[in-house]
């Protein structure tokens, strides 16, 4: 059985999340609605952040989990329940089986990094790594719940997971202040917007929702526009790359009249840097998917007060890391030079003085004389080096083509 297979027999309502906020309180974090300065003036507009990175296991998935489990009848959680995911889903419905005293089983594909398999089972689940894809792990898990009797939780296509995300937005309209025009929600399975359409349309219909993908994965964007689903690739935002998206959030999303937005790469990149340095916000791909929209659609958004959700952020910390060196290199804060310099004493010192007398501050140095050099007599040069600006930059540039020096950039 495919990913988004399940076929759910209902709609969520507003009251269905209203419900589903009250089981939840006092188990799940409310987590808070900030307004990071730095994030509006980047962005053209009034920003709000809902920071559910912060739940314990650092995404919003713990709001579905926990609606869903505490829902299930004594004979159920004597069964115990199991889960397909590789990574936020996983360690949400880990942890509330563990709150509840319930045995979980968690079917992750062979190729989930090691560090979101000992968190899931840190929870005290049983993974089971099996198939290559999340959609033979799907299959798996179906066929375990079948053979052994377990309740399978699905992540997105289950009307209770989607009543408990959408307690998200539900938080997000009751803390926001006067004048909210928009909210933003990234889209994988597409349970957190519907959800979260759930409860914008009833309660503000004012506001405009959109939903985000990412552009090797806009399989809801495609699902809605009624055009056969293409998708794949590497992405960064790989909590949001999903093939099959659950049928029952598509047909809300398409009963509600959503538009589903679709974001570069490299948008999903700023974004996450932007929440990094202007924010203080650790974000994954995925989380940063609605900051990225707001970001890439800058005539939709700007002058205006829209609310998006920092959803994840499980991010590897190297991963985090090149993404802010190669921000800092697009936007002109790293400087990567090369020099054909002459093979003789002093060299190195004198392209050394005239950097830190510009302000540079040399961070890597690469001196090649046998190999990359045009000349015996001369050696390849490769400085990166720190600056505040792309101004300060050229000025780096500038001293030492004064002083003679051919210099490269790049």
């Amino acid at each position: 059985m495919p990913e988004g297979s399940a076929l759910p027999s209902r709609h969520v309502a507003l009251s269905d999340v209203r419900a589903a906020a009250a089981r939840i309180a006092g188990t799940v974090l409310r987590t808070p609605l900030v307004e990071p300065h730095a994030v509006s003036r980047a962005a053209g507009a009034r920003v709000l952040l809902k920071l559910d990175n912060l739940h314990p296991t650092g995404a919003f998935k713990e709001r579905g989990a926990a609606n869903r489990l505490a829902l299930l009848s004594a004979r159920e959680r004597e069964a115990g329940v199991i889960a397909m995911s590789a990574g936020n889903h996983a360690q949400a419905v880990a942890r509330h089986a563990h709150l509840l005293g319930i045995r979980a089983t968690i079917v992750m594909p062979r190729f989930t990094p090691s560090t979101k398999v000992v968190r899931t089972e840190s929870w005290g689940a049983r993974v089971v790594l099996h198939g290559e894809t999340l959609a033979e792990a799907a299959s798996h898990a179906h066929a375990l719940a079948l053979s052994e009797g377990l309740v399978f939780v699905h992540p997105y296509d289950d009307p209770e997971i989607v009543a408990g995300q959408g307690t998200m937005a539900l938080e997000i309209l009751e803390d926001a202040p006067s004048g909210l025009q928009s909210m933003v929600i990234p889209v994988g399975g597409g349970g957190l917007v519907a959800g979260s359409a759930a409860v914008v349309k009833e309660l503000r219909p004012d506001i405009v929702l959109y939903g985000v993908e990412v552009e090797g994965y806009p399989a809801m964007a495609q699902r809605l526009a009624g055009e056969p689903v293409k998708v794949g690739g590497p992405t960064i935002a790989e909590g949001i790359a999903v093939r099959d998206v659950g049928e029952l959030p598509a047909a809300m999303l398409a009963r509600l009249g959503i538009e589903v937005l679709v974001v570069p790469e490299r948008a999903v990149e700023r974004a996450i840097a932007l929440l990094a340095e202007g924010a203080k916000v650790v974000a994954e791909g995925a989380g940063a998917a609605g900051l990225a929209a707001i970001l890439a659609f800058p005539e939709r958004f700007a002058g205006h007060t829209v609310a998006t959700t920092v959803c994840g952020g499980n991010i590897d910390p190297r991963i985090l890391a090149n993404v802010l060196l190669r921000e800092m290199l697009r936007d002109g804060r790293i400087l990567r030079l090369h020099l054909d310099i002459p093979d003789r004493p002093g060299v190195l010192a004198d392209i050394s003085t005239r950097v830190a007398a510009a302000g540079g501050n040399v961070i890597e140095v690469s001196h090649q004389r046998l190999f990359a050099a045009p000349s015996v007599q001369t050696a390849e040069l490769e400085l990166m080096i720190e600056v505040r600006d792309a101004n300060q930059g050229a000025a780096i540039v500038a001293a030492l083509e004064a002083a003679d020096y051919t210099v490269r950039v790049g």
